[in-house]
């Protein structure tokens, strides 16, 4: 598992942490079940308060993405598959709305959008 802490980002570090692995655990990178680094070993690894680590896992946790077994550490919990197709449909509602803004800025209309949307389902089967 590799996380990288920006300090020049507005992020608080926590967040940063909680972002890289969930992006992991959805990607497929970690899998079910894979265990997380300790919450002090990973604190350390990345020269940050165990506090600030803690409060990533807990987040993590309360989302469902990891599940805590008293004395064995942190895992990767089952993938809720309507959690994840949620989550990528708002990662898609973000990139039409980008495709909308970037659009509208070249005079493109709905059906030039729709034709090159279409030309690209195509080229995929």
């Amino acid at each position: 598992m590799n996380i990288f802490i920006d300090n020049k980002s507005g992020k608080p570090i926590y967040e940063q942490i909680y972002s890289q692995i969930k992006a992991q655990i959805i990607s497929g990178a970690l899998e079910e079940d894979d265990g997380l680094p300790s919450i002090r070993n990973l604190a350390k690894d990345l020269r940050i308060s165990v506090i600030t680590t803690k409060r990533a896992y807990e987040e993590l946790e309360r989302e469902g993405f990891i599940y805590t077994v008293a004395g064995k550490g942190c895992f990767v919990a089952p993938k809720n598959v309507e959690f994840m197709r949620e989550e990528n449909l708002k990662k898609i509602e973000a990139h039409m709305e980008a495709i909308r803004q970037l659009a509208a800025t070249c005079n493109l209309t709905r059906q030039d959008i729709m034709e090159m949307m279409e030309c690209m389902l195509e080229e995929q089967q």
